[in-house]
């Protein structure tokens, strides 16, 4: 049963600020079941003390299932991979070996690399994955907003994945939820320390490395996102097309650019269907 479409708007708008603030992400959490995956916890896929990581299994893996590498968002300057165990259920649930790292943040370190750590951790999902019951030849690679952003780079600019010592062609996908791909000039004090303002290389925007390539790839955005603006998922979503490759575009109207993640938690299901829809894809 859904919501009339004012309403859904008006509590939508209520949750918003909930999903802001990692305390109250806490909450959500606790309201997250545990009983539906196997976690494995703190794996090093580096020295560095941000280079771990958790893996969400599915409960039964009779035969191998796809491997989704999540990287959080946080403006390249924030997050914990303890607070989406929401992300981590969610999929586990649905069958996906899911695999979300941590990963270095600004100011200890800048672009390129929080881009290094999240190759390096797919690299480890790849030769890994065997071991949680997934399959190595279906690693797909996604995220939301800054983690879309190094999930694109990772999946577009083929030097991360090489360096890591895998190649980006061996990616069964990528999924962005309301990333930044395109977005000079650049805003904020934060992205400007993170990429070097105003030297700023065209290096740093993932459309610029779009060719065939590229995997077949799941846009969500929120039309009405008023911190990644819609002509990143749109002007990335018909570069892919006009490269021939295999792209989804997905508007959620009436969501955020927090919902539309928080959405994915069984709690918020209600609120739009795109652990289904990332599901669907990844399977």
């Amino acid at each position: 049963m859904s919501l009339p479409k004012t309403l859904f708007t008006a509590v939508a708008s209520l949750v918003a600020p909930i999903l802001s603030a990692c305390s109250p992400l806490a909450l959500l959490e606790r309201a997250v079941p545990s009983d539906t995956y196997r976690l494995s916890s703190a794996i090093a896929y580096g020295t560095h003390p941000r280079q771990q990581l958790d893996v969400y299994a599915p409960l039964d893996t009779k035969t191998p299932a796809p491997v989704l590498v999540f990287i959080y968002g946080g403006n390249w300057n924030s997050g914990n991979r303890d607070f989406y165990r929401f992300v981590g259920e969610a999929f586990a649930a649905r069958g996906i070996v899911t695999v979300i790292p941590d990963y270095r943040l600004y100011p200890e370190v800048k672009f390129p690399d929080f881009l290094v750590d999240s190759a390096n951790a797919t690299r480890w999902a790849i030769d890994n994955a065997a071991k949680f019951g997934g399959d190595p030849k279906r690693v797909y690679i996604g995220g939301h907003s800054a983690g879309a952003y190094n999930a694109a780079m990772v999946a577009l600019d083929p030097r991360y994945a090489r360096a890591a010592g895998f190649d980006s062609t061996q990616l069964a996908g990528f999924v962005g939820l309301a990333g930044p791909y395109d977005f000079l000039p650049l805003t904020g004090s934060i992205t400007r320390a993170v990429f070097g303002f105003p030297d700023t290389s065209p290096a740093t925007q993932p459309i610029n490395f779009v060719s065939s390539r590229a995997p077949r790839s799941l846009l969500l955005y929120a039309p009405n996102d008023n911190i990644v603006g819609r002509h990143n998922s749109e002007n990335l979503s018909t570069k892919l097309r006009e490269a021939g490759v295999d792209v989804r575009l997905v508007p959620y109207d009436g969501l955020g650019h927090r919902t539309l993640v928080g959405s994915i938690a069984r709690p918020l299901a209600w609120m739009g269907n795109t652990a289904d829809e990332i599901a669907a894809f990844v399977r």
